[in-house]
């Protein structure tokens, strides 16, 4: 008697592992290609706001607050907030063009439809536009890091290792943003995004204050936050030091990077399914 072939459920297949091949450089690179026509704007956008913020609230705000306590040491309020800026800058830079942009190209300009008329699969498309959003991210927070070390905010050879995490942390929160442009229909879905998520992480991961600050429920929130998590990693080197629970740190934002790209690719085979 023959087997009877096992056929995936239509929730099995949509969570089927990546098809990923090298298909996904020729659509990183068309992305590319078109931002070269608009980076200047395009910079001025992601740098000048956490620049702006960077100046007003670590020079203004700290000229009032002076040092801050951390792990019981006190540090400049101004290299206490440039530290958790850049993660914050990071996570915005990656959010956006995950978002807007790339809800842009898959249902306003239909260039996601044009690409897999070539024999590239959906699947390399949403890696692509994954890895570009975290490497617009990473192109932002690199410049910054760059003007941090012109204003002499820090001057710790750690930091070179803070480079890949910022680059992490591009991929994390562009894996996770992808999970709500594969929901949207519109551009106003993304406010929920904004406002129930983006905004609530600034305040709670410790990048305007310490985290020792919070209630009990809100600060065992906090702990499980991504941006929490590239904070409590990039912080410490900042000040010279290597990250307390570092191992910890790390493995969450894999975590969150890893299954907020699979939800993401899941949900936008369904939307292209349907």
């Amino acid at each position: 008697m023959s087997a009877v072939p096992h056929t995936p459920t239509r929730g099995q297949a949509l969570f089927r592992p990546p098809q990923i091949g090298l298909r996904w450089l020729p659509v990183f690179r068309r992305n590319l290609l078109v931002w070269r026509k608009l980076a200047i704007p395009s910079l001025v956008g992601n740098i000048a706001e956490p620049l702006i913020t960077l100046v007003a609230f670590g020079y203004g705000l700290g000229a009032l607050v002076g040092q801050v306590q951390l792990n019981g040491t006190a540090i400049p309020y101004i290299l206490f907030l440039a530290s958790g800026s850049v993660c914050m800058s990071a996570m915005n830079a990656a959010s956006f063009e995950a978002l807007y942009s790339a809800f842009s190209r898959m249902q306003v300009q239909r260039t996601w439809d044009g690409i897999m008329n070539a024999p590239v699969r959906l699947d390399d498309v949403v890696f692509a536009e994954m890895l570009w959003a975290a490497f617009k991210s990473l192109f932002t927070t690199t410049i910054i890091l760059v003007v941090m070390l012109a204003l002499g905010i820090s001057h710790s050879p750690l930091l070179l290792l803070a480079w890949p995490l910022l680059g992490l942390v591009g991929i994390t929160f562009s894996s996770i943003a992808l999970i709500f442009n594969a929901l949207a229909r519109s551009y106003d879905f993304f406010t929920y995004y904004f406002t129930l998520f983006l905004t609530p992480t600034m305040f709670l991961s410790g990048v305007f204050f310490p985290r020792d600050q919070l209630p009990g429920v809100m600060r065992v929130i906090s702990d499980w936050l991504p941006l929490t998590a590239a904070v409590e990693l990039v912080r410490p080197l900042f000040l010279g030091q290597w990250p307390a629970q570092g191992l910890r740190h790390l493995a969450l934002l894999v975590f969150y990077a890893v299954a907020g790209f699979w939800v993401a690719l899941a949900l936008t085979r369904k939307r292209f399914r349907n």
